[in-house]
């Protein structure tokens, strides 16, 4: 076998090279990145604190809150050095287990998600075996399976691309490491690769999303057949819309960069579809689910009013 120079550590271009647009994205960037943290954990911690939230479609967003804060602590970090720097230096290894955890929280997120239209399903349609089906242990089972589950998926890439020879170059068009960029830098056989790529973790987004959709196509349907007064319905399904938005906005920019032809991608293209998926969904999931629910606006301003009291009786 010919001799080859092996890639121990790859560069990450990140979004821009122009240094002006790079001072601005970095101040977005921290926005995004700020808000999405602190309010993906004000709901975790109201989830966890307060009594009448502890059902289970408040524990699932609870999960979904917490993947949320580590997903875009998975990439942004690291994107918003790039922009400081021009440019970001990451080792093999490094660029392996950020793929790793990337995947492993995306693809559990897909999976929770479908395991929320099930709830609302189950709710909606069959409310009176709604607190036997749904109870703590069948709840504490199917969070525990999406995250299993999204673990293994991505540990059965970080092992594939592990095993690939990367003699150069090592320039990756990317703000972090992913699939599809990393396989354009490989000089050995990316075709298992592709195969994986194409039918696990498409499977992993479609199924989820087929999941999700007939939920709702079953919810829409009980509620036209079966319920009879206008207000009762909408009162009904006012409980999937914010469930439904963000349902939305992660599906459509995944569908669109996972499961399109692998040749002849365009970078660009890749890193909107991610941002749109990772960054802007997780700093947009705390506004639907605070502003359009009730009962978490509620118990915010009843958390809110607490620490406001603790604090002044401490001062």
């Amino acid at each position: 076998m010919e001799n080859q120079t092996e890639v121990t550590h790859f560069i990450l271009m990140g979004l821009t090279i122009r240094q002006e647009a790079q001072n601005y994205l970095f101040a977005l960037f921290l926005f995004l990145y700020l808000a999405s943290v602190l309010g993906n954990a004000a709901i975790v911690c109201v989830v966890v604190t307060e009594c009448q939230l502890h059902t289970p479609m408040y524990f699932f967003l609870g999960n979904l809150s917490c993947l949320d804060i580590c997903y875009s602590t998975v990439i942004v970090p690291k994107m918003l050095a790039g922009f400081l720097l021009g440019y970001q230096r990451i080792s093999f290894i490094g660029c392996i287990i950020q793929l790793h955890f990337f995947h492993f929280l995306g693809s559990s997120e897909a999976l929770l998600l479908a395991a929320m239209a099930y709830d609302r399903y189950v709710a909606i349609c069959n409310p009176l075996q709604y607190p036997l089906i749904m109870c703590q242990r069948a709840c504490v089972l199917l969070a525990a399976a999406t995250w299993t589950m999204g673990f293994f998926h991505a540990l059965m890439h970080s092992i594939m691309m592990s095993r690939l020879h990367f003699c150069g170059p090592n320039i990756i068009k990317h703000f972090f490491c992913d699939i599809k960029p990393l396989l354009r830098l490989a000089c050995s056989s990316i075709m298992l690769n592709l195969r994986l790529l194409n039918f696990v973790t498409g499977s992993i987004a479609m199924i989820p999303f087929v999941l999700t959709l007939l939920s709702y196509l079953y919810i829409i349907s009980f509620l036209f057949l079966k319920v009879q007064s206008q207000s009762g319905r909408w009162k009904a399904f006012s409980t999937c819309s914010s469930h439904l938005t963000v349902v939305g906005l992660l599906y459509v920019p995944v569908l669109f960069n996972y499961l399109t032809p692998s040749s002849g991608d365009s970078p660009q293209r890749d890193m909107t579809a991610t941002l749109m998926y990772s960054v802007v969904t997780s700093f947009l999931n705390p506004l639907i689910y605070t502003l359009r629910n009730q009962e978490m606006k509620t118990a915010l301003r009843k958390s809110l009013g607490r620490l406001l009291l603790s604090v002044r009786i401490h001062v």
